[in-house]
């Protein structure tokens, strides 16, 4: 239907994911937040869902969201141009995908998360259940970790010992769940941004596993370290390995993301990290 200052609400696919891959990149620009929105395998997952709706300005959409209503609470994902905010999109948008949801509850993903989007979920009563930082890291200037007394370093198997480091590192962690070790490992090895060059696992003297840490692309994926190990910089000399060897490889920049209560932000932040933007996820029950 035809809306107000020339809008034209419509439904979307896949034949519009070029346009809606500059709608991101604008969002993206301005709020920060995880620069793989921008790339179609997320950009589809996220907008091209069960049912969407978009306000399109000529050839451009200006602001738009994506429903998936294959779950409970139903999923959500959506945007506006930074040039049209201010005029009531971000709130006709949420009124759609909540008469979408019904009463089965609404869970909305933002990848590139602003004040003004977080002031209207709190408006409407949503729950923030997750808040992450998104940090980069350029690559021209590379930290100077010494390695711990006793420790080495190795690219890991993809097999048994990692996993249960995995298992180790974060089995004290609030909310942890611990998945599948074949689904977990087979996760790694079929991504075909897995850098195994890079996954590396750290031992301490008695050969024992003292941390790991996983590479997606130019994506530090997690980092862990077992607890009889931290506060001995075995997080920082893996990391600061990684950004070595992705500097090694040709990358300009290296990325991680990491939950905004998570105190191991400090140290990224200690090895060279900057803020990029946050992402987050909001729940209406």
């Amino acid at each position: 239907m035809d809306g107000t200052d020339g809008l034209v609400w419509r439904e979307f696919g896949d034949e519009d994911l070029p346009a809606l891959t500059g709608l991101v990149q604008a969002c993206l620009a301005t709020d920060g937040g995880l620069p793989l929105f921008a790339r179609t395998p997320l950009l589809r997952a996220r907008l091209v869902q069960t049912r969407t709706h978009g306000a399109w300005c000529g050839d451009g959409p200006v602001a738009a969201v994506g429903v998936g209503t294959g779950r409970t609470p139903v999923t959500a994902t959506g945007l506006v141009h930074p040039a049209w905010r201010g005029r009531g999109l971000g709130g006709a948008l949420l009124d759609w995908a909540e008469r979408q949801a019904g009463d089965a509850g609404l869970l909305h993903t933002t990848e590139t998360w602003s004040i003004g989007a977080e002031e209207l979920f709190d408006a409407r009563g949503y729950t923030r259940t997750f808040l992450e930082w998104v940090l980069r890291h350029d690559l021209d200037a590379l930290p100077d970790v010494p390695a711990p007394d006793g420790v080495t370093v190795e690219r890991a198997a993809l097999g048994p010992e990692l996993f249960a480091t995995y298992r180790a590192s974060f089995a004290d962690r609030p909310g942890f769940v611990e998945p599948d070790a074949e689904e977990w490992l087979g996760d790694l090895r079929d991504d075909e941004d897995h850098r195994p060059e890079l996954t590396l696992i750290a031992r301490g003297s008695d050969g024992h596993a003292a941390g790991f840490v996983t590479v997606l692309d130019t994506w530090i994926d997690q980092v862990g370290v077992v607890p009889g190990w931290r506060g001995r910089r075995v997080g920082a000399y893996l990391v600061a390995r990684v950004l070595r060897g992705l500097a090694g490889a040709g990358a300009d920049a290296a990325w991680l993301c990491v939950n905004d209560d998570n105190p191991a932000a400090g140290l990224y932040r200690r090895l060279g990290f900057g803020d990029a933007g946050r992402r987050a996820r909001h729940l209406r029950r």
